[in-house]
């Protein structure tokens, strides 16, 4: 039996459910990571005892695949798309924009494939914007291969963010505390490919980035459609 079609206990003495179990849970890791999520924390954070939450999830996992599902909720688009690329462009960048808000969805995402109503709601209607422009298998790896350039992206993005706080250095603080070292290093000539990407590429925002990547994997992907133009 999974988390999601347990039936849930009694809510005395202290009023419980899994929704508001999940939303403590998500408010512990919003302000601390993951590591700052335990059954024991949250009960504390509802003022209940720890045994009580093992009525309504067995492991921490199972809280996590149930914070997961709810994140899902805000990835879900607005409206159904039009097209596949719509569908799968908005999955990318709500995704992005989730981990912005939670930073610790960047630590579960490519795990399993969420089973929870909210990740099957999300994989309904990417799947079925999709539908007919090749053999399901050729769908299922396209979807997976924009997943995998979302997931790395984001995770490099987060990474970096992490890197920022826990320095107090800005990306371009980083490369002036550095820039003297490379400099030398390049001097010797051993580099000079590196050396033209340091002298002649453009800094790109996070944002513009991420979506100059997604556009190039998005044109690869209609490559593998029958009519990748028209659906």
């Amino acid at each position: 039996m999974t988390v999601w079609d347990r039936p849930e206990p009694p809510t005395r003495p202290v009023p419980l459910d899994r929704e508001r179990i999940v939303t403590a849970a998500i408010a512990l890791a919003d302000e601390g990571g993951l590591e700052a999520v335990s059954v024991r924390k949250v009960a504390a954070r509802l003022d209940a005892g720890p045994m009580r939450l093992y009525g309504y999830i067995s492991t921490k996992e199972e809280l996590f695949d149930l914070m997961t599902d709810q994140i899902n909720a805000e990835i879900l688009p607005d409206h159904h798309p039009h097209t596949w690329r719509e569908a799968l462009s908005t999955r990318a960048h709500r995704t992005r924009q989730a981990a912005l808000r939670h930073e610790w969805l960047a630590d579960l995402l490519g795990g399993r494939h969420p089973l929870g109503p909210h990740g099957l709601a999300l994989a309904e209607t990417t799947l079925a914007a999709l539908d007919g422009l090749a053999d399901i298998d050729t769908i299922i790896r396209a979807v997976e291969t924009v997943s995998a350039y979302t997931t790395g992206a984001i995770r490099r993005e987060i990474t970096n963010l992490r890197a920022e706080r826990a320095t107090g250095q800005t990306e371009h603080d980083w490369q002036r505390a550095h820039g003297p070292y490379l400099t030398t290093m390049l001097a010797t000539g051993r580099y000079p490919t590196v050396a033209k990407l340091v002298h002649d590429g453009t800094d790109t925002d996070p944002e513009t980035s991420f979506t100059t990547g997604l556009n190039w994997i998005l044109d690869a992907v209609a490559t593998h459609f029958t009519t990748p133009e028209h659906h």
